[in-house]
């Protein structure tokens, strides 16, 4: 009677080494699998990366026009110098105008393409204008500009600023530096501002 008992219980363990190891070799199985599955799908080719960095690099230049522009035409309110702002604002309306659509997704063109149209016709306003009306057009022109930056994205940080004296809600500008430098009353209150957001 022991000696079948003893039997049982050793054909039970042998039967449960087996399922274990049939069980061992498919979870190994199926993780070599799953593991292949997911490098399939992670991997990209050199050609996909490569057109990958192309858009981006292309994004960025195109951006890079026309904050540097933009840069240019508040300097020259600063200075309070309507005659060179009259300049700028034709050099950045240029930089608008060949703005290249094509560099970003539909999406995107399509949600860009009013908010350049709307720079632009700033633009002209502030190239026709008196620097108190150029300065009036100016934040017309900054609202524009954040919203294309709010899609395109930015390679340099820039400073979102704001002075409350300026108008009846105060004036917004754009700055590569954190310090501030007033377009909206120039020397006459150069440092009235402060800093509200930090954009990268």
């Amino acid at each position: 009677m022991m000696n079948n008992q003893n039997n049982i219980l050793t054909d039970v363990r042998n039967n449960l080494k087996a399922k274990s190891a049939i069980f061992a070799l498919a979870f190994v199985g199926l993780t070599a699998f799953s593991c292949d599955d997911a490098k399939k799908t992670t991997e990209t080719t050199p050609a996909e990366t490569e057109v990958a960095a192309t858009e981006t690099s292309e994004n960025v230049e195109v951006n890079n026009e026309v904050i540097a522009a933009y840069m240019e035409l508040k300097d020259a309110l600063v200075d309070t110098d309507g005659t060179a702002a009259v300049e700028k604002a034709k050099n950045l309306e240029a930089k608008l105008n060949s703005f290249d659509f094509a560099a970003y997704s539909e999406e995107d063109q399509a949600k860009l393409k009013p908010m350049v149209e709307a720079a632009t016709k700033h633009t002209q306003e502030i190239a026709g204008s008196e620097i108190e009306a150029q300065r009036e057009h100016f934040e017309g022109l900054t609202a524009s500009v954040m919203e294309m930056v709010d899609v395109t994205g930015t390679e340099v940080t820039l400073y979102q600023q704001f002075c409350p004296m300026y108008g009846e809600d105060g004036g917004t500008w754009l700055s590569t530096e954190s310090n501030i430098r007033n377009p909206y009353f120039g020397d006459k209150m150069m440092t009235c501002g402060e800093v509200k957001k930090e954009i990268k």
